[in-house]
């Protein structure tokens, strides 16, 4: 058994409590004011420090860290066609689960316990988070160049009894790069599997021009009348660019709406309507999209962007402020995924972050959730805990059985092979 004493806690209603946590076989089993009578296998003292859930990174292509920095200053559809696309080819399965590890390792010291990944190695990713013992949900990529529907089928049979630590949903890439038959094998796939579905959805205002003028449609209404939001829970990524029709679409669905603020900015994008999705009571959950066009997997940044990128869409100060952004980093992305790790309490799954709060950015503590979203960062991660096992601690390093010297290396070597 592992005790975190000492501590400060935070609670599933966001307020602050003193005490220590328990954890046993991955599980918590207490959490409140000191015990003594139990023997434990290890004893940390927090010293007053905030434990806290891990953030749930809710859209990511780990394996693309190899293309960090390369393709830059680019739109979208370029970026993709020009650059992204033709690197993709030239990387390989195990190039791709040593991309996957470095983009594990920058999630931990960033404090995420878990991620929801589309990448088209889904080996890759499940194997380097059962090596690491890193927590991923895995996602579909069907689309016209990639995966078939057998492959999706399979994939879904396949990961869902992989590992404890791995699941897997259905998806596809996005309305451009799929055909009409696939997306509606894939509803049909959907039905007879009762599984919800994922994807890229009105990330540019030119994605929906041009699915209007293909289908006489938003991609929200296509989808929709496709029969692929039929089941409940489907998760949506980026969703800049939304009608109200959208927006009503979304919540009769129950859609969860996964905002990209990095990416969507340095991509020139636009910015997703938080605000008013959170008005019409759409769960909504942070991602960091890929290390390609985000360069950075950091929640933090995407947690201060998403409330100041609101505030600025809405010229108000108050609009989606730092409790609700902090529920999107952690439980909303939870809740999405179907993971039993929403919050700190008995019976709920390990994944933790311990932030230091004896650091200048986060003195005085006149409100710790306002620091954690707009003044908290990576600096600040001392210790990430998935299934109970501590994965990173800030001055002792990665506990995940890599040499991180040896994956920087490794990492050099296949971006130099494939872009240069």
């Amino acid at each position: 058994m592992l005790r975190l004493y000492n501590a400060k806690i935070l609670m599933p209603d966001m307020s602050i409590e003193n005490g220590e946590i328990v954890i046993d076989n991955g599980i918590i089993t207490y959490v409140g004011d000191i015990r003594r009578e139990f023997e434990y296998t290890q004893e940390i003292d927090i010293d007053k420090n905030l434990v806290m859930p891990g953030f749930k990174n809710l859209h990511t292509h780990s394996a693309m860290t190899f293309l960090r920095s390369y393709a830059e200053d680019l739109p979208l559809d370029r970026w993709l066609n020009e650059k992204i696309f033709p690197a993709e080819d030239r990387l390989t399965e195990e190039d791709a689960y040593y991309c996957c590890i470095l983009a594990i390792m920058e999630y931990l010291t960033s404090g995420i316990t878990t991620c929801f990944d589309m990448y088209f190695y889904p080996d890759a990713m499940a194997r380097a988070s059962v090596d690491t013992g890193f927590r991923t949900v895995l996602s579909g990529t069907l689309n016209n160049f990639k995966e078939s529907l057998d492959i999706l089928k399979y994939n879904y049979n396949k990961y869902n009894n992989f590992d404890p630590l791995v699941s897997y949903k259905l998806g596809f890439h996005a309305e451009y790069t799929t055909d009409i038959e696939l997306l509606k094998g894939l509803a049909e796939l959907s039905h007879k599997l009762n599984a919800s579905v994922s994807a890229h959805v009105c990330e540019t205002e030119n994605e929906v021009t041009e699915c209007i003028k293909r289908h006489g449609k938003t991609p929200v209404e296509f989808f929709s009348d496709l029969g692929l939001s039929d089941i409940p829970k489907g998760i949506y990524h980026h969703c800049v660019w939304l009608t109200d029709r959208d927006i009503d679409i979304l919540k009769k669905h129950d859609i969860t709406v996964v905002t990209n603020g990095g990416s969507n900015c340095k991509l020139a994008s636009g910015i997703a309507p938080l605000e008013r999705l959170d008005k019409a009571n759409i769960r909504l959950a942070l991602g960091t999209d890929s290390a390609a066009s985000n360069n950075c997997l950091d929640m933090f940044r995407e947690m201060w962007l998403a409330t100041a990128l609101q505030k600025q869409q809405t010229q108000n100060a108050a609009a989606f402020p730092a409790k609700k952004v902090l529920m999107a980093a952690t439980s909303n992305g939870a809740e999405a995924l179907g993971i039993d790790a929403a919050d700190i309490s008995v019976g709920r799954m390990a994944d933790l972050t311990v932030i230091d709060m004896h650091r200048p950015n986060m003195q005085p503590e006149n409100d710790v959730i306002n620091n954690l979203v707009y003044s908290g960062s990576k600096e600040n991660v001392l210790m990430t805990i998935v299934d109970g096992k501590i994965l990173y601690e800030r001055n002792k390093g990665f506990n995940i059985g890599f040499d991180e010297k040896e994956i920087y290396a490794k990492i050099a070597d296949i971006a130099d092979r494939i872009l240069r």
